[in-house]
């Protein structure tokens, strides 16, 4: 799958929430989710801008737990990255065989992220400690799907909604390693 996703610093939820609204924007979910990131013992995860991290969500009694690789960003303008993510039952036992055959944990990112959905657009606005409020748009499709037109689309819906800066293509983990807030 490709992640066509754009990222921009928002001023605030209750604005935002009023201007998905005023489009016609359902809010699906809310739940909290702790990514715990890991990096590899053979290259630097950092350096080839690709991601290992176990998800772990909760949504009122319902937690789910993921494994998710995210590869490297193959644009200049957006996040957009190949990714592959698969359900898993324990993320403590997952993160012991992660740091028994070498790799290391790196940080966790915890946010309360809303979900919205616009028409094929998935929509969060995301509360991250430590971090200003985020709002990010993305588009799923498969495996070499053309995503210049998803990501023009996205950055229309942006300008719908009023934001016109403050895109960001660093990653929340990349945000607070750069602000050294520690875990």
């Amino acid at each position: 799958m490709i992640e066509v996703e754009v990222k921009a610093k928002i001023s605030s939820f209750s604005e935002m929430e009023e201007k998905l609204d005023s489009i016609g924007a359902t809010k699906s979910k809310h739940e909290f989710q702790e990514d715990i990131y890991f990096n590899s013992p053979i290259v630097d995860f950092a350096d080839t801008d690709e991601a290992l991290r176990i998800r772990t969500t909760k949504e009122n009694k319902d937690v789910n737990i993921f494994i998710t690789y995210k590869g490297p960003k193959i644009d200049k303008h957006s996040k957009t990255r190949k990714e592959i993510e698969m359900g898993i039952e324990d993320a403590g036992k997952c993160s012991d065989i992660f740091e028994a055959i070498g790799f290391r944990k790196v940080r966790a990112v915890r946010k309360n992220r809303q979900y919205y959905t616009y028409e094929n657009f998935e929509i969060s606005l995301d509360d991250i400690e430590g971090l200003d409020p985020y709002m990010e748009i993305e588009i799923a499709l498969e495996d070499g799907e053309n995503y210049t037109d998803a990501q023009d689309e996205i950055f229309k819906l942006f300008e719908k909604l009023g934001v016109t800066d403050g895109f960001e293509r660093t990653s929340y983990l990349e945000l607070l390693e750069n602000l050294n807030i520690t875990n």
